[in-house]
């Protein structure tokens, strides 16, 4: 095992601040000690200023441009002594209102007593000339939230906390953060703050919190609940849900299933029976799907008026485009016109693409607007490309927004702001979960069209819900099934596999000649370096496929043929270190400009800007794959290409980001619990309208297919080489997943 090194402690006086993040408080400071030459300091030090005391531990380390530096990993911060100090301090504009000049003028009416005056007295500043009542209270204002800041730092510090924790807490809940994290621990448990729910429980218990208390037994609920959204878990019934968490926290007995009572009276859990289980699920959640089932319910009941002209149309369409659709396509096609809704679905090879661009063109030729979106951003890019027309994420189309007041994922358009398209267009259904397509219906006018388009085989989505395979399965929404594989589609092995493993068959591995091809390697170290001579050598020079167009896929992390070893080797193949070309460690991770990467961590509040700058946006998601264009060694910033989207990241924020040469195989199940019958949604059990609106159907209407889910696995089988050997096979009447060997 790997000691630890040991931290080194330190005590001085910041002389001056060199670089400061203000969003998350990462700083560059100069800190003197002793009579020597000041030492830079870097770490989370939010609002730390020239004059104040800090006692700092951490470890020394080499920067390559700047050379040797302190990184703070503990720091304590104190109030500044003596009336040099306060000056100092004061000057550096730590507090807002307060200047060189005014910072002069206090220290010299009130001496060592200018802290107590500023937190006790501010109405006394009035004795100085030019301060306003006004003025003074809210300078007085503005110093107690900056010793609000530093006891909440203290705090964190003092029980192991990151620092990075400082900010955030702060912008949530401004100078009263310490006292409601004092009173609710269980509050750090969230998203954008990342704190492991067992830390979070550590301190409720450090400061005093009984084991039983209700405050743990109903975080402890909600964190389970929680935790299996990012299963796929629409909800956990009851008594799994009670023992898991009673194994969580090591409690058992009543006072677990009175938690669960009063989570439900509180509103913030939903019970229902469901195949005779009691169901427990997030409030927010069913509501989403209760949502979902109503707006699909009452968009399927609207069947609109073809165009009388309608087969013309097609002809004309066919003509344009140089093609004849087969039956199946032009029923899909001509469905789009006649229904409110639809699906489109169908294996690779199948002609979606074919009939997505036949029912653009049809819309173009009624005069209807028509937005094309897709969940991520390849899957928006490739669908873009395969139109030839613009088209988006569903979280840039419904223009994301992050709320700093409640932490949450808000979007621009929803029913008040609903898009101006008439027809929304969705590609890679299967990966969109119930809470983004309520987002999506809710911000549809009621006259929008919607086409769902998909394969239910392929990716699940990572959020809560199995969407599109119980759209299909229910058969209540009108859907096409294309099943005719095009000759052109047949000719691809990876296509043909495809298929045959979703017939529960063993892909053929003994033809070579095409796009598909099996190399076993027994060896794990043989399986790497063929890996790299792949993609270094041979597919760039045998099938002109350019190395940073291949993707490599591993099923693990580590080992030689995990991504963590694989990531190294390939870059050290693909993009080596050369003198000039920028570097930054993080971690395990060394990154090097041109390096491709990818986002690891959904982002909401993050800033982009495109290529021109002529626009700008926020939020990058889990998944996003880039490219490292600049590295900035002033600022240590490195600039992301995102298909587009330029995304400055500071060091504090490279956990975000790994190296994208190799990737882990999605090994999520793709059939999954789902919700039972849905409770009304909340306002009297009535749509948007009141209580004279539209009533809404239960969630089991069109998203529970009867019978019971089963379990099945998808094999992406996309590129031009797939390189896993298999073992064990598909029992249709068990649906036993397939064993994915290295």
């Amino acid at each position: 095992m790997e000691a630890t090194k040991a931290l080194t402690v330190m005590e001085g006086t910041v002389d001056s601040v060199i670089f400061r993040n203000e969003e998350n408080g990462y700083t560059v400071l100069r800190l003197e000690v002793g009579d020597g030459e000041p030492v830079t300091v870097v770490g989370c030090m939010p609002g730390a200023a020239p004059g104040e005391g800090l006692a700092v531990q951490g470890t020394w380390a080499r920067h390559s441009s700047y050379g040797e530096q302190f990184k703070a990993e503990i720091v304590e911060r104190r109030i500044p002594v003596g009336e040099k100090a306060i000056f100092e301090y004061l000057a550096s504009g730590a507090i807002r209102g307060v200047g060189a000049a005014t910072a002069r003028r206090m220290v010299e009416a009130f001496g060592a007593d200018t802290f107590t005056i500023l937190e006790e007295h501010p109405e006394q500043l009035t004795k100085i000339k030019g301060i306003t009542r006004k003025r003074a209270l809210q300078i007085g204002e503005a110093f107690r939230l900056q010793m609000g800041m530093r006891l909440l730092l203290d705090f964190l510090g003092e029980h192991g906390l990151p620092l990075q924790l400082g900010m955030p807490l702060y912008r949530r809940y401004g100078d009263l953060a310490l006292d409601v994290i004092r009173d609710n621990p269980y509050l750090l448990v969230d998203e954008e703050l990342g704190v492991p729910f067992s830390t979070a429980d550590e301190l409720a218990l450090a400061l005093g919190l009984d084991g039983e208390d209700p405050q743990r037994l109903e975080a402890a609920i909600l964190f389970e609940l929680t935790h299996n959204l990012n299963n796929g878990h629409t909800f956990l019934p009851a008594q799994k849900l009670l023992r898991a968490t009673g194994q969580l926290i090591g409690v058992e007995g009543a006072g677990l299933a009175e938690a669960l009572d009063s989570l439900e009276h509180q509103g913030l859990l939903t019970r229902e029976e469901v195949a005779g289980e009691d169901a427990c699920y997030l409030a927010p959640i069913q509501e989403a799907e209760a949502y979902v089932a109503w707006r699909l319910e009452e968009m399927c009941t609207r069947e609109l008026l073809p165009p009388s002209n309608l087969d013309r149309l097609l002809s004309d369409i066919q003509s344009s485009q140089g093609i004849t659709y087969a039956p199946q396509q032009r029923q899909a096609v001509a469905l789009a016109a006649e229904r409110q809704v639809m699906l489109l679905t169908g294996g690779p090879g199948t002609g979606k693409t074919t009939c997505l661009r036949g029912v653009l063109a049809l819309f173009d030729a009624l005069g209807l607007e028509t937005a094309l979106a897709a969940p991520t951003g390849r899957a928006a890019k490739r669908l873009g490309e395969a139109c030839d027309t613009e088209a988006a994420t569903i979280h840039r189309l419904l223009e994301t927004q992050f709320d700093q007041h409640t932490g949450q994922l808000v979007f621009s358009h929803d029913e008040d702001e609903p898009l101006s398209a008439d027809v929304v267009i969705v590609d890679e259904t299967s990966m969109v979960d119930v809470p983004l397509m309520r987002a999506l219906l809710s911000a549809l006018r009621s006259d929008c069209r919607l086409i769902l388009v998909g394969d239910p085989d392929q990716l699940p989505s990572v959020g809560p819900g199995n969407l599109l395979s119980a759209l299909i399965r229910r058969g209540k929404v009108p859907t096409i099934r294309l099943t005719e594989i095009f000759r052109q589609a047949a000719e691809s092995a990876i296509v043909m596999n495809a298929h045959r493993v979703d017939r529960g068959e063993l892909p053929d591995l003994t033809n070579h000649q095409k796009d598909f091809f099996f190399l076993r390697r027994r060896d794990p170290v043989r399986t790497a370096e063929t890996i790299v001579e792949l993609v270094k050598t041979r597919l760039p020079e045998k099938m002109g496929i350019p190395a940073d167009q291949i993707q490599v896929l591993s099923p693990t992390r580590k080992h030689h043929s995990g991504t963590l070893s694989l990531n190294q080797r390939l870059q050290e193949t693909l993009n080596p270190g050369e003198q000039g070309k920028g570097e930054r460690r993080f971690g395990p991770y060394l990154f090097r400009l041109g390096d491709r990467v990818m986002q690891v961590k959904n982002n909401y509040d993050i800033m982009w800007r495109d290529r021109d700058g002529r626009s700008a946006g926020m939020g990058v998601f889990n998944g996003d794959i880039g490219r490292i264009t600049d590295m900035d060694p002033r600022g240590e910033l490195i600039t992301v290409d995102f298909d587009g989207r330029l995304v400055e990241y500071g060091p504090e924020m490279l956990g975000e980001l790994e190296p994208a040469y190799a990737m882990t195989l999605p090994g999520r199940p793709l059939h999954r619990h789902h919700p039972g019958p849905g409770a009304l949604h909340p306002g009297g059990g009535r749509g948007k309208g009141g209580p004279d609106g539209p009533q809404r159907p239960p969630a089991a209407a069109l998203l529970r297919p009867p019978g019971q889910a089963g379990r099945a696995v998808t094999l992406p089988l996309s590129g031009a080489v797939t390189q896993l050997s298999f073992s064990g096979k598909l029992d249709r009447k068990r649906e036993k997943p397939l064993n994915f060997m290295p």
